[in-house]
């Protein structure tokens, strides 16, 4: 594959982080936070828990990035971690709701009505469990490919296929269920 200048800069931005270079790590941290914030946005379902869960990822990639063994796959390792910060803080809230409905004398909250599609979209993947929401959300808005998104994952490119497809169908199955 051909590396561009851009590309080759980078790789040398992640190197000297690596080597230990506070200026690097924080231009890393200013290159990478928005898309990172916006991968954890698809993924949470408020601004708040999704920017816990960058803050909670850029502690990890700052503890482990000596760990990383190829610069050039700095975008996967890192997306790969804001999911699973993502789908940590998922469970812990979850739980919580859990608890929360538990106690409550009614069994929880109504939902927000709203007719709007993208409304009905956000809802469906919000309810989908957070690795399948990360592929859709890294798939279709971000344009990985197949072969990236097996890289994110840590999975084969067959089973990468195999998830799109249960996950695009799950969401299908959401969306008519709120419609009829």
């Amino acid at each position: 594959m051909k590396r561009g200048v851009g590309q080759v800069a980078h790789e040398m931005l992640v190197l000297s982080a690596q080597a230990g270079d506070d200026h690097s790590l924080a231009r890393l941290v200013r290159v990478w936070q928005k898309p990172l914030l916006r991968h954890a946005l698809r993924l949470m379902p408020d601004e708040s828990s999704a920017s816990d869960a960058v803050q909670e990822a850029w502690i990890a990639i700052g503890r482990s990035l000596r760990g990383l063994d190829d610069p050039a796959r700095f975008r996967s390792w890192a997306l790969r971690i804001v999911t699973n910060k993502c789908a940590d803080i998922a469970r812990t809230e979850s739980r919580r709701r859990k608890v929360d409905r538990a106690r409550s004398p009614t069994g929880g909250e109504s939902r927000d009505s709203s007719s709007s599609r993208t409304d009905e979209l956000r809802r469906a993947m919000g309810e989908m469990d957070t690795e399948r929401r990360a592929m859709l959300a890294l798939h279709y808005v971000d344009g990985l490919g197949v072969a990236e998104l097996a890289e994110v994952f840590v999975v084969p490119t067959g089973t990468v296929k195999s998830r799109l497809y249960h996950a695009r169908k799950e969401l299908r199955e959401r969306i008519e269920r709120m419609e009829s």
